[in-house]
């Protein structure tokens, strides 16, 4: 049986107010310095919310909203606590806003105020998170990532502009955004799964940014101290894994034909990476002390993700000249070129032209591929240069192997594209 409308949004509004009012309850505190508002309040102040706005329309619940608002003021003014806040006020007047917006939309309002009882109830954690938890620079990469998403990806014109029609600031400004906010992610990891196995822990973590720079500073750590070489090499390997995955995100926001269509080479290519850098992981188990770095302080690198989406643009301009005069052998040489300095730049910029219409999944399968193994190639060099002999036997072969994987993967990538 079907609740009527009505019913339904005044039933919503009462479970909202209880919900709210139920979680203020228990901090209301006892005696002269209570709070002046508790379940019933909240439960009132939801249901004023609904009934004004169905029975009086807008006007009449903004009268009601005016009513909440000078009523949790005069409460706040009376408030004798010692830290007094407004925490209460504000959820009083959103109770009543909710109410109010049960009789639209019952199960959007119910859901806010969910969300709402939650940040309530989890005050304590959330204080400790802000004050000891986030380290200054972790805040401000916390503003920066929200900025980038929030403010400026909106702003981007959402259509393709410049030489050969190749370039669309709204796509590119979204790989950004990917690589900060997977860059978060990583730092997230490292933080949480603390020092044990920190050096493959990071190593993961720091491949969303730059597996090529990530394998030659953990070259440069496991040449400085030989103890941490296993553990090193694992987060070399390791990185790869994130530079897969990596791929595999931007390939599929910007065209997901061609994640299709490369998606057996990738997990080819994934499996083997972490397969040989969990095996490496392994062989710490019984190591008797740590190997651990200390967590990055940066969550990410804006510098390092602006100078990415020049490299994107530039790619993928050089990619839409290179087909336009040569063809699909450019677009082959402009990847596997753009690969030896990164190869996402490489893959986003073939699979915008599929977007584009201007390739097939079939047709962009090889040169992305093209772009991965000149990237390999210069991770192998890093690796030899940075760490030594020893580092070098340990991943170069793991490089190996993956490019080996992805390549007899490609037949099968091109025939389910």
């Amino acid at each position: 049986m079907k609740l009527d409308p009505l019913v339904m949004s005044l039933a919503v509004a009462l479970g909202i107010g209880l919900l709210i009012g139920a979680e203020r309850e228990r901090h209301k505190g006892e005696g002269a310095s209570r709070s002046p508002a508790g379940v019933r309040t909240f439960a009132l102040a939801a249901l004023a919310g609904v009934v004004s706005l169905i029975v009086a329309g807008i006007v009449g619940f903004c009268v009601v909203l005016a009513g909440v608002a000078v009523l949790a003021a005069v409460g706040y003014r009376n408030d004798r606590g010692e830290d007094p806040g407004l925490t209460t006020e504000i959820s009083l007047l959103v109770t009543a806003l909710l109410g109010g917006f049960s009789a639209k939309e019952p199960a959007f309002a119910a859901g806010i105020a969910v969300i709402v009882a939650i940040l309530l109830a989890t005050r304590t954690s959330l204080h400790r998170l802000v004050r000891a938890g986030f380290t200054d620079t972790e805040a401000r990469d916390a503003l920066i990532l929200a900025s980038a998403t929030l403010v400026v990806l909106p702003l981007m014109p959402d259509k393709t502009i410049g030489p050969f029609n190749s370039l669309n600031l709204h796509a590119i400004w979204l790989v950004v955004v990917l690589v900060l906010a997977i860059g978060a992610a990583g730092h997230v990891a490292v933080r949480l799964m603390g020092d044990r196995f920190g050096l493959p822990i990071a190593g993961l973590a720091s491949g969303f940014i730059s597996s090529i720079v990530t394998i030659n500073a953990l070259g440069a750590r496991a040449r400085k101290s030989p103890s941490t070489l296993t553990a090193a090499a694992a987060g070399a390997i390791l990185s790869t894994v994130a530079t897969i995955v990596e791929m595999a995100v931007v390939i599929g926001a910007t065209s997901m034909p061609t994640l299709s269509t490369l998606a057996p080479s990738l997990l080819a290519g994934g499996l083997i990476a972490l397969g040989y850098g969990a095996t490496l992981t392994l062989a710490l188990v019984n190591t008797k002390h740590e190997l651990a770095m200390p967590a990055p302080t940066q969550a990410f690198s804006l510098i390092g993700a602006l100078g990415f989406a020049i490299t994107v643009a530039v790619v993928r301009l050089a990619a839409a000249a290179l087909k336009t005069w040569f063809g699909d052998p450019g677009v082959f040489a402009a990847a596997a070129l753009a690969g030896f300095a990164d190869t996402h730049s490489a893959a986003i910029s073939v699979a915008a032209l599929v977007a584009d219409g201007q390739l097939s999944p079939g047709e962009a399968a090889a040169p992305i591929l093209a772009g991965f193994l000149t990237n390999s190639l210069s991770k192998a060099a890093f690796a030899a240069t940075s760490g030594g002999r020893a580092y070098t036997l340990r991943v170069v072969p793991g490089l190996i192997l993956v490019a080996i994987a992805a390549l007899i993967a490609l037949p099968l990538s091109k025939s389910y594209g």
